[in-house]
């Protein structure tokens, strides 16, 4: 019998996170060795947006450079991950079985939201990955649905990831160190959340935008936080795996949730 999964929600940062010598860099690289091994991962990364939630259905997704104006070495490297059109397909149904409507894509590949912290976390690229969409456009609510119908993938052996930010304010960090210190705005929200996930208070998290200090300004846009409320939705009692900022605006924080 497999054990039971925890799901996680991590903060990717920019894809430099991969050659940076910074906390986060190192947390996930001892995060998937510390982990009972999954069979195959679900990676729902901020980085894909759709009308639906889609999912990956491709035996060997390329990757994709979806960013600009990096070090030469970050467009050299490589994830040759297998895909698992199996497991998509049961993505797809068990979502479908809760009256959330899915679709598939047959030729996406994996962005940077999820192959840059794979790569950190299983650099050996041998652990099949799909990944899913999020819908900028719906609310936290629908995305904690999604987990919640993906929750019986814990017992198959599949991680459950979700891949964003835990603040992501990009027009606040141009100028500033890497190891800047945190600013207070974005500290605050930080120390909210934090104390949110691990007193389970969902009702908080989902209303966010009223219930964070400072909200709007840590997640002008709420893609990066989305991914969060799909891994709480697919777990129980939640817990802070990781505290780390980079810039002094952005968030590294890494939760899970048992």
């Amino acid at each position: 019998m497999r054990p039971i999964l925890p799901t996680l929600f991590i903060s990717h940062g920019a894809p430099t996170l991969l050659i940076d010598p910074v906390p986060t860099r190192d947390f996930l690289l001892t995060l998937g060795a510390n982990m009972e091994r999954p069979r195959a991962i679900v990676c729902i990364s901020a980085h894909w947006t759709t009308r639906v939630p889609t999912a990956t259905h491709t035996t060997q997704p390329d990757l994709i450079y979806d960013f600009g104006g990096f070090p030469d070495e970050l467009y050299r490297m490589t994830y040759p991950a297998p895909g698992d059109p199996a497991l998509a397909e049961r993505i797809t149904q068990l979502l479908e079985n809760h009256d959330i409507e899915a679709s598939r894509d047959v030729t996406r590949g994996l962005d940077h939201g999820a192959w840059v912290p794979l790569k950190l976390m299983y650099p050996h690229a041998d652990i099949p990955v799909v990944q899913l969409s999020v819908q900028p456009h719906l609310s936290p609510a629908h995305h904690m649905a999604i987990g919640a119908a993906l929750r019986p993938l814990r017992e198959e052996g599949v991680l459950i990831l979700g891949s964003g930010s835990a603040t992501h304010n990009l027009r606040d960090f141009f100028g500033r160190a890497i190891d800047a210190p945190p600013q207070p705005y974005a500290k605050e929200f930080d120390d909210w959340l934090c104390k949110a996930v691990e007193i389970n208070d969902r009702d908080s998290l989902l209303d966010y935008r009223n219930t964070g200090p400072n909200a709007l300004a840590n997640h002008p846009t709420p893609e990066h936080f989305l991914p969060l409320f799909v891994a709480m939705g697919a777990g129980d009692a939640g817990k802070v795996l990781h505290r780390a900022f980079t810039y002094g605006v952005i968030s590294m924080g890494a939760f899970a949730w048992e």
